[in-house]
């Protein structure tokens, strides 16, 4: 039997070692078009590799995959985060699970990762061709008793009919790519001048929509960024890009109160402290910093006391707390951990082999799927998962 694998990532790479260790004699060979395989498995956590997530705060799998829940959901029949964990252990790779349920290798470098994937494949005989870029998935077809396409996201638009050469020739139907995984320019803002303060837990919408987040939030020299505005690019993905990321972003810095509750928390202190000056009695949650800047912008003086700040300067100091508001004008990438909504479209894939409806013998794994998640393990997590059930598959057959 002859595989060929499009795309040496995390799914091609997963998919060719579990294709041998099933059917030992199958010629397997991947095609990559860059000149090393798992470059992007490299860089992902920050060049400390996020394996997976233990999913404790993951109620609904929609929390973390915006597109491709329903997928996701049936492949983890086959293989899930905790098979993903087993399977890693027992190669020899010690696992941590961090606080905040991320998954990493003990020893924090990706390149172990890496290295353990490239090493399995040459022991097992996997033939990997780097710089080869394949033009034709039908031709493929003509030659391999199975083709898999693991080729990743896409990183620019295209039609929605076809994706070029790549798959000339058969009928696909292909959902526009775009970007997920960014963070926010917010060129016009004084907001920036504050690079580096984190607020641990704010929350993050767009208006207008019913998109938002929460978590992390951290304030860069050219916006906004942090794991609740990574989710928020994430949920919104297409909305931002059909906007052109011109939106605007509300912000509730006070843990996700509501004005009411902001109200009285906030009344609480101007009583207990009358003559105290507001920028000297913050909300523990708030930097000192951020919190003297989101005095300013709710038009109270910065030697204002509590007795001086009236009911009309309370409401304004909830108002900015609680409705903060920016402007969206463009996004950035999030380091190299590019991430694309759209591809190859769910519906013309067989949630039980990954298989290809119209075409026997094709299959798909990762991210050239509509599949994609928020950040915290959750794509790569896809990625073992697809490309583990497209090699089971082919093995049964």
């Amino acid at each position: 039997m002859k595989v060929a694998i499009i795309g040496a990532g995390a799914a091609g790479c997963f998919c060719a070692i579990e294709l041998k260790r099933r059917l030992p004699d199958a010629v397997v060979e991947i095609f990559e078009a860059r000149k090393r395989p798992l470059a992007k498995v490299a860089v992902t956590g920050g060049g400390r590799c996020n394996l997976t997530n233990s999913f404790e705060n993951i109620n609904d799998l929609r929390e973390a995959y915006p597109r491709g829940d329903k997928l996701m959901r049936r492949v983890f029949t086959s293989f899930d985060n905790k098979d993903t964990w087993e399977w890693f252990e027992n190669e020899g790779v010690k696992l941590v699970l961090q606080e905040d349920n991320c998954v990493f290798p003990a020893s924090q470098d990706a390149m172990e990762i890496v290295n353990l994937l490239k090493t399995r494949m040459r022991q097992l005989g996997v033939n990997v061709l780097v710089n080869s870029k394949v033009t034709s998935v039908k031709a493929l077809l003509d030659q391999y008793d199975a083709v898999v396409v693991t080729t990743g996201g896409y990183h620019k638009p295209v039609a929605s009919s076809s994706t070029g050469d790549l798959f000339e020739g058969l009928d696909l139907e292909i959902v526009p790519p775009v970007p997920s995984l960014f963070t926010f320019n917010l060129p016009s803002s004084p907001v920036r001048d504050l690079m580096g303060t984190v607020v641990e837990n704010a929350e993050v919408s767009l208006a207008g929509t019913r998109f938002k987040a929460s978590g992390p939030l951290l304030i860069t020299h050219w916006g906004m960024s942090g794991p609740s505005v990574l989710k928020l690019s994430s949920y919104a993905a297409r909305y931002l890009a059909e906007s052109r990321y011109d939106a605007t972003l509300l912000v509730n810095w006070l843990e996700g109160m509501n004005p009411d509750q902001a109200r009285q928390d906030i009344g609480k202190t101007a009583v207990k402290n009358p003559l105290k000056q507001i920028t000297n009695s913050r909300p523990d949650s708030l930097p000192s910093r951020l919190w003297t800047y989101l005095v300013a912008k709710s038009k109270i003086r910065q030697d204002a006391r509590w007795a001086e700040i009236g009911q009309k300067g309370l409401n304004r100091l909830v108002e900015t707390l609680t409705n903060d508001s920016y402007h969206i004008k463009g996004q950035s990438r999030f380091k190299e951990e590019f991430v694309t909504c759209g591809g190859v479209s769910l519906k013309e894939i067989d949630y039980k082999t990954m298989e290809a409806k119209k075409y026997p013998g094709l299959y798909f794994a990762g991210e050239v799927l509509d599949i994609d998640a928020i950040t915290g393990g959750f794509n790569l997590q896809a990625a073992w998962s697809t490309g583990y059930l497209a090699a089971v598959s082919i093995s049964e057959k």
